[in-house]
């Protein structure tokens, strides 16, 4: 999983991170404009649907410190 949102993020002008949680869930930290990220997250939905049992999203400011996105271990 972590490899297709990782392909799909780069195909938006966004930048951030996924990673596996310890208790198996996927993390994805993500900014960009607000437009970016929503189609993002709309092509998700479209790409894992057997896959996303439950999202939970959670907005702060940015902190501006991705360059890229990438896959964390």
């Amino acid at each position: 999983m972590r490899v297709a949102v990782r392909d799909l993020a780069r195909n938006q002008p966004v930048t951030g991170y996924v990673e596996n949680t310890i208790d198996g869930r996927v993390c994805i930290v993500m900014e960009g404009d607000s437009d970016s990220i929503e189609a993002f997250l709309a092509r998700l939905q479209v790409v894992g649907p057997g896959h996303i049992h439950a999202l939970d999203r959670f907005e702060s400011t940015a902190s501006g410190e991705f360059s890229n996105f990438t896959i964390r271990r």
